[in-house]
């Protein structure tokens, strides 16, 4: 919670005399000036046209006005421990609502300045100046802040809450304060809509913020994070927290950049997509922690976990490898999650996984576990008749996994229908390697409807996947070769299903917190075209990719072209260095994921740390051209002068702070969100250029872009 800070010498301690006549003298004269005010404007001439002079002063008064107000003596957390007394309390915080009781009675209601609690005021209009100030109040509008002096009550009845509203602040309600003075500090015009139903739209983030407590919440929360983070990394483990340039150069790794022109003709920056080469930089320059809460930017297609600008948790250690950085990593998230959300993770280690066994057992290198269906291999036992129904692929591998949804297998079956007729099945029906073969356990029909299956292979489902009445089983072939990419069909299609079942009622939503580590990815993939940048790929391999590779070794420029997996600094496993040259697709990366509940977290990976090694996978497994080369002539001469070996990692932030609140969007957890394409509705930005702007960087607008 949000604590006041007390500025100057006002601050009214109860019982000081002194402070007491001082501020009821201000208070006193400040009431008669504006009852003077009143009373002149009520005399004076009506429909009188006031001259632009006079407008533009009323304009400066009102400011000059609005700026010379008490500091608060009391913040609204300590309001309810005060008795009632003489002693004046100045309270800062805006007009949420106002009733009347009666035509002398006037009720309101005073919102905190954080939003999070609420207070009672009270007039009672017995004279001409309690009149004239009741009629003041009447005027303000929700959401107005203002500055209300007053005395503390006891609270007669405190009101009954038919039901709480986390978008609403707490009521104080064992005391209220009698109004003295409110002074409005600001309008809330009229034009701007602002109840209950109204869908505020991101031109007006600010207001989003201001009437939605759940967003103030998750923006006070990631401050509170970062905190956290900082805490433990730099004071508990000796971590250097070191801000990287924004400004770099463009680089072949990775995804597309955020280029920054400059006014050298043919040069530009590129904004960061992450620090990795400082950072590396940073090892071989005698900081053996750093660490940085970091702004990164790539230029891709959003989602509801992606940004073009986004955070994250950025750590080096030097003369270390995976298992130290996981060790340090995993300990700041159980911090994390004890501090900030009061959960207790150090009872056990995370468990790990090799990207293998994640694809094999859930088909996706980030599995959610806390769904129970996983995958089983099953191609060697099912009839050809039933392979040759399901893919056009020659010897494919075919996977099987079962959902439970209901004991009913009607049920199942209009679960089953619903969604395959849905728009969420298109990409399983277009699947090139074949549609999903569907079948629903039921104990009435010969072999409980598996009869495609032959008595063999029956037998088998029902005792490995412990089959019950009404289960769905799913089959899915692909390719039998070895595992590319992030997922695969019958992976994706267990996740679709899964979510289709928990909407449609038929299974609970998966709650609890499953951390898993993923290791020993690959190190290359083929590369998705012959373009010579390598970035990250999910495409599949063809089947003979190796095999190819293998019968061309002799002849390198025959040899398909690779891209590293991750990015080209990743080390590979010592187990796997030596097939480098010989089988580039068969090596292990000393690299590491962190997944929660089937979203990754971040990743991290031992680095090359010897020149002459990080100039072979750039020139002969990469295999990029000189003038790409010549981009990383940096790197390797940092790398030449001692660089110690280390390793490091990232965290996504926004992802963490999204997962930890429950929320669906990172945008619920970021102030100032960009919308869909990139666009910040609130100040117009991306904007337009002028061609004179855009001729300072010897550039010239083409196609419909405006002057």
């Amino acid at each position: 919670m949000l604590r006041c800070v007390f500025t100057g010498t006002t601050r009214l301690a109860i019982g000081s005399s002194s402070a007491y006549h001082a501020n009821h003298y201000r208070l006193s004269s400040l009431i008669a000036r504006r009852q003077w005010r009143a009373l002149h404007a009520t005399h004076s001439p009506r429909g009188v046209q006031q001259t632009s002079d006079d407008r533009r002063q009323r304009t400066i008064d009102d400011f000059a006005s609005s700026i010379q107000f008490s500091p608060a003596t009391h913040c609204f957390e300590d309001l309810a421990a005060l008795t009632p007394s003489d002693d004046l309390v100045v309270l800062h915080g805006y007009v949420e609502s106002q009733r009347s009781a009666s035509s002398k009675l006037l009720f309101v209601e005073l919102g905190s300045p954080d939003g999070l609690l609420s207070v009672q005021l009270k007039l009672y209009s017995s004279d001409s100046a309690t009149i004239a100030t009741r009629e003041r109040i009447k005027s303000i509008r929700p959401f107005a802040p203002v500055v209300v002096t007053g005395r503390i009550e006891t609270r007669a009845a405190a009101p009954s809450r038919s039901k709480s509203d986390e978008e609403e602040p707490i009521r104080i309600t064992n005391v209220e304060v009698s109004i003295l003075d409110l002074q409005p500090l600001n309008d809330f015009p009229k034009d701007i809509i602002v109840a209950e139903g109204t869908v505020i739209p991101p031109e007006q983030r600010h207001l989003q913020l201001r009437t939605s407590k759940v967003l103030r919440d998750g923006v006070v929360f990631r401050s509170k994070a970062c905190e956290v983070v900082r805490s433990f990394l730099s004071s508990k483990h000796g971590f250097v927290d070191i801000e990287t340039p924004l400004l770099f150069k463009s680089t072949p790794e990775g995804a597309h950049e955020f280029l920054v022109p400059t006014r050298t003709q043919g040069h530009a920056y590129a904004l960061p997509q992450s620090p990795q080469q400082y950072k590396q930089i940073l090892m071989a320059s005698g900081i053996s922690r750093y660490m940085q809460i970091a702004k990164c930017f790539r230029d891709e297609d959003l989602r509801a976990d992606r940004q073009p600008e986004f955070t994250q948790v950025d750590v080096e250690m030097s003369f270390a490898g995976e298992d130290q950085v996981m060790a340090i990593m995993e300990g700041l998230i159980k911090t994390m999650w004890m501090k900030l959300i009061g959960v207790d993770l150090r009872q056990n280690a995370f468990p790990r996984m090799t990207y293998q066994e994640a694809m094999s057992m859930y088909g996706s290198d980030k599995p959610d576990t806390r769904l129970r269906a996983r995958l089983s291999r099953i191609d060697y036992m099912i009839p050809i008749d039933l392979v040759s129904k399901i893919t056009p692929i020659q010897d494919p591998a075919v996977d099987v996994f079962k959902l439970s949804v209901s004991s009913d297998p009607a049920a199942t079956r209009d679960f089953v229908n619903a969604f395959m007729s849905s728009p969420d099945s298109r990409p399983f029906n277009a699947n090139p390697h074949g549609q999903p073969g569907i079948f629903i356990y039921d104990s009435r029909k010969p072999l409980g409807g598996l009869q495609p299956f032959g008595f063999e292979a029956a037998e088998y489902l029902e005792t490995q996947l412990e089959l019950e009445e009404g289960d769905l089983i799913v089959l899915q072939a692909r390719p039998n070769e070895p595992f590319s990419g992030g997922s695969t069909a019958i992976g994706n299609l267990r996740l679709a299903l899964h979510r289709a079942a928990v909407a449609a009622g038929l299974l609970p939503k998966p709650t609890g917190w499953n951390f898993l580590w993923v290791t020993d990815f690959p190190l290359f993939t083929p590369a998705e075209d012959s373009s010579p940048s390598p970035s990250a790929s999910t495409t599949t391999p063809p089947a003979d990719a190796q095999a190819h590779i293998n019968d061309t070794i002799s002849s390198p420029d025959a040899r398909p072209r690779l891209e590293s997996t991750h990015h080209p600094f990743t080390a590979p496993l010592p187990s796997s260095a030596h097939l480098l040259l010989s089988k580039p697709l068969e090596v292990k990366a000393a690299h590491y994921d962190l997944v929660l509940n089937g979203v990754e977290l971040g990743g991290g990976s031992r680095r090359i740390h010897r020149a002459d090694m990080q100039e072979l996978v750039l020139r002969e497994v990469l295999r990029l051209p000189e003038e790409r080369l010549r981009e990383f002539d940096h790197l390797i001469g940092v790398l030449r002068a001692g660089c110690p070996p280390h390793a490091g990692m990232a965290l996504g932030l926004d992802r963490v702070l999204m997962l930890m609140l429950g929320r669906d969007s990172i945008r619920d957890v970021i102030a100032f969100p960009k919308g869909g394409g990139g666009w910040d509705g609130l100040v117009g930005a991306p904007s337009p250029v002028t061609r004179d702007n855009w001729a300072r960087y010897h550039l010239v607008p083409t196609g419909n872009a405006q002057a």
